[in-house]
């Protein structure tokens, strides 16, 4: 009787064991997939930073002579007077 009980003191402490250690391997699986999900959120704040700062320095441009003159010359199609445009049409 004894020798029935110690070896079902084994397996439940076995089985406590066995519980603790699958319990321990998925949380650290948890925790990887979220150090993970911390450093590509890092990236995308940081590229949204640099964007915004590139936004920032359109913004203080845009006033300025040179932005003016490039957006009517690209965008617009517009030129000083008498100033002669070639365009290659790559024949």
């Amino acid at each position: 009787m004894k020798k029935g009980r110690k070896i079902y003191k084994r397996l439940i402490i076995l089985a406590i064991l066995a519980y603790v250690v699958y319990t321990l391997i998925n949380q650290q699986q948890t925790l990887n997939k979220y150090n993970q999900d911390i450093a590509d959120l890092n990236t995308q704040i940081n590229d949204q930073k640099e964007y915004n700062e590139e936004l920032a320095q359109k913004q203080n441009n845009v006033n300025s002579l040179e932005f003016i003159e490039e957006t009517a010359r690209q965008n617009l199609d517009m030129y000083y007077p008498n100033e002669r445009v070639y365009v290659d049409n790559g024949s």
